[in-house]
């Protein structure tokens, strides 16, 4: 079975010193993802009608928050910076790397003591029918801002696309 941080069986999980899974708890009082903090990454693509879309993904319900949507994006290692996070989390929650592309903006939402940080990227191919979606991602969509604005959003990605001019 594989780790899930709402799994709530008896059998004891050793976690790397260097990983950031797990929760902390801010000043005040709130619970985050991300020992060391946390990161994403927003793709963004222009087709050839100037027609803008996000890849988004749809959180399993096995994990904080599932079932909204937001980045592929999770807890930073210790020894990432978090851009690799960003990366590694986008190759291990999909299933394949973003290798071109070129940085747009990025947020770092600062709770104080702990951020996440997103980058928004423009890529130039939508990769599409690559996806193979590990056990914390239900469904990945490329949506317009339209679009994205309908869907039941991880509230702290709506604040980061309100922050980019998304929303």
């Amino acid at each position: 079975m594989p780790f899930s941080p709402c799994w709530r069986g008896t059998r004891s999980v050793v976690i790397p010193e260097d990983s950031g899974d797990g929760f902390v708890v801010l000043a005040d009082g709130t619970r985050r993802w991300g020992r060391f903090g946390a990161a994403g990454i927003l793709l963004r693509h222009r087709d050839v009608t100037d027609t803008i879309r996000y890849f988004v993904a749809r959180r399993s319900r096995d994990i904080h928050n599932g079932g909204t949507w937001g980045v592929p994006g999770g807890a930073r290692h210790s020894t990432e910076t978090p851009f690799t996070a960003a990366i590694r989390e986008f190759r291990e929650e999909i299933g394949y790397t973003v290798a071109e592309f070129d940085v747009a903006a990025v947020f770092e939402d600062d709770c104080g003591g702990w951020s996440y940080w997103t980058w928004l990227v423009d890529v130039a191919e939508r990769n599409e029918g690559r996806e193979v979606l590990n056990w914390e991602t239900d469904e990945v969509r490329w949506v317009t801002a339209t679009e994205l604005a309908e869907l039941d959003l991880f509230e702290a990605f709506r604040v980061t696309l309100h922050r980019f001019g998304v929303l």
